[in-house]
């Protein structure tokens, strides 16, 4: 029929018909015949819808910081949506015929920019790097705490950050500073090494010392050990041979005392004849008359009286 048309709504979208300027019904995903030259669709999203944005904010030591992120949100009232903004689709395409399903998420944006902007002025610009995680979930927080979207039926889900980024120049004297510091640590790192190699040089040169010292002592001890040997011996061979004289001269004395009651000349005659059975022996053998006669107790021939 010319003027007669259906419209079949989404399962996830809340249908609003209105009929000569009446709501006539409403609900999530209608279906109804309706009359095209008196009819209007409104079709609000219960669905959640993401939002990218990038702020560049400033930080509490006065340098600026970009943050690029994306946040979650859904129209869980949509009666309270469709009232502050104008859902109306082309009930033949399903198209918005407005911009305000956009406008609503620039709402959110600004608002969770709002938040944003308190925390990273509390924050360095190094807090901001460091916690952007933790500077999510407190804007997050905040957004929901604010309750300044409940008019609009609105809810944020979530809240992250993809990068948080200083400015080129900064980032260069960060980079070149953290590079720096790498650097150091290397030169520490082989300083640390290089000390502990001397510590062990050290520790082997003094286990060296140690072990010639032991050397030296056991080799002293060797030589006093040594020489109290050899005095030992010596004193014993001193004693040995004290007791070798002391014996000959007892044997000797023994076999003179057998001769000392026999007369001279005996004595002669018998030395006369120890020497003739070692004459081999003897290279120059001179006896004088004097010599016989002190012997004999007797004066020389010729002498007169």
């Amino acid at each position: 029929m010319f003027g007669l048309g259906y419209f079949k709504g989404q399962p996830t979208d809340y249908i609003q018909r209105y009929s000569s300027g009446a709501l006539r019904h409403e609900g999530l995903g209608l279906a109804f015949y309706y009359w095209r030259f008196n009819t209007q669709v409104v079709a609000v999203p219960t669905t959640s819808r993401d939002a990218d944005f990038l702020f560049n904010e400033i930080t509490s030591n006065f340098q600026e910081v970009t943050l690029q992120g994306q946040l979650t949100y859904r129209i869980h009232e949509p009666k309270k949506a469709a009232e502050l903004l104008n859902f109306r689709i082309d009930p033949e395409k399903y198209i918005y015929v407005t911009e305000d399903l956009n406008a609503l998420a620039q709402k959110i944006i600004n608002v969770v920019r709002i938040e944003t902007r308190s925390e990273v002025e509390k924050r360095t610009l190094a807090e901001v790097l460091r916690d952007s995680r933790a500077i999510a979930k407190d804007v997050e927080q905040r957004v929901r705490e604010a309750a300044l979207l409940t008019p609009l039926g609105v809810e944020v889900l979530s809240v992250f950050y993809l990068s948080a980024r200083p400015t080129p120049e900064v980032a260069k004297a960060l980079e070149a500073d953290y590079r720096e510091a790498l650097l150091r640590q290397a030169d520490e790192a082989i300083y640390a090494r290089r000390g502990a190699a001397v510590d062990e040089e050290r520790k082997i040169k003094e286990k060296e010392l140690e072990s010639d010292k032991a050397l030296e002592q056991q080799r002293q001890t060797l030589i006093d050990l040594q020489g109290a040997n050899a005095l030992k011996e010596a004193e014993n061979c001193g004693l040995a041979m004290e007791k070798e004289a002391a014996y000959r001269a007892r044997s000797a004395e023994m076999e003179l005392a057998v001769l000392r009651g026999v007369e001279p000349r005996t004595l002669l005659a018998i030395a006369l004849r120890e020497l003739g059975h070692n004459a081999a022996k003897v290279g120059n053998l001179t006896i004088t008359t004097e010599m016989l006669a002190s012997l004999l107790n007797q004066t020389p021939p010729g002498s007169g009286s």
